[in-house]
């Protein structure tokens, strides 16, 4: 499959970028990494007028600590996270997520903020905004709003961003002295997750659970005493979603198995 024609436009700054979402709206995508856009383009998902190239803007690439939370720009591979040198010690839980995203070669391109405004929920990386209690920068002609993970990502592939907004940066929280963990089932490693389970415990016997590929946003429990018990109520309560990949049920008999191992890590490395 080839997409149909669309036109191109690399703008050299992100006010030039939000002044041409501004004249396009819906009629524009934005291309940072690409590795999920040039899919649906081909298969024809989707049919935007024009993509606008963000990848070499300056500034939008950069990998800021503001203190109490690390600020992520639009074109910020995958990659290059990885290799920022603070990675384990500021964003533990995103550290241990990475290594499940995609391959390699993907990575390389594959755009941090990319992962969040795809908003699969089967993804590591907005899974792990959500745990951390992150958010998204959105800049457009009005200005600069910040929400939250959880207002950001509304349902599967769907976010709060106006089609004039530009996601500009996501914001992941300092995490120190508290334990974390992460984990997830795929068909090979690199594959989307049928279940992603992520963890932060506290050190004082609370801790924070989200499990991706259960519903159309990640969804976030605290669970404090009884993991397994916990777990597995919450599991009944989630109705799942069925697909080629895995039914329902299974998913959620692998949240019960999953989650329970994945929070005695996070709790093993917080004490």
């Amino acid at each position: 499959m080839k997409p149909r024609p669309f036109d191109y436009v690399r703008p050299d700054t992100a006010e030039e970028a939000v002044a041409l979402l501004a004249d396009y709206g819906d009629e524009a995508r934005i291309l940072a990494g690409g590795q999920s856009l040039i899919p649906m383009l081909n298969l024809r998902l989707i049919d935007p007028a024009v993509l606008i190239d963000i990848s070499r803007i300056a500034g939008l690439d950069v990998i800021a600590d503001r203190g109490n939370f690390i600020e992520i720009g639009a074109a910020v591979t995958q990659n290059a996270l990885m290799g920022w040198p603070d990675l384990k010690l500021k964003l533990p839980l995103l550290a241990a997520a990475l290594p499940f995203v995609g391959h390699f070669q993907t990575r390389n391109k594959g755009t941090v903020c990319g992962s969040v405004a795809h908003a699969d929920p089967s993804s590591e990386i907005p899974l792990t905004l959500a745990v951390c209690g992150g958010a998204v920068v959105l800049r457009g002609k009005r200005g600069e709003r910040v929400l939250a993970a959880d207002a950001f990502q509304q349902d599967m592939l769907t976010t709060a961003r106006e089609p004039d907004e530009l996601i500009a940066a996501v914001r992941f929280p300092v995490i120190e002295g508290k334990g974390v963990a992460f984990d997830e089932v795929a068909r090979r490693h690199g594959d989307f997750a049928i279940i992603a389970v992520a963890a932060i415990a506290d050190g004082r016997g609370e801790v924070t659970l989200g499990v991706g590929g259960m519903a159309g946003r990640p969804m976030l429990r605290s669970i404090v005493g009884d993991a397994a018990g916990a777990i597995a109520v919450w599991a009944g309560e989630l109705e799942g979603y069925e697909d080629l990949h895995a039914s329902a049920a299974l998913r959620r008999d692998l949240l019960r198995n999953l989650g329970p191992r994945v929070v005695a890590e996070a709790i093993r490395c917080a004490a």
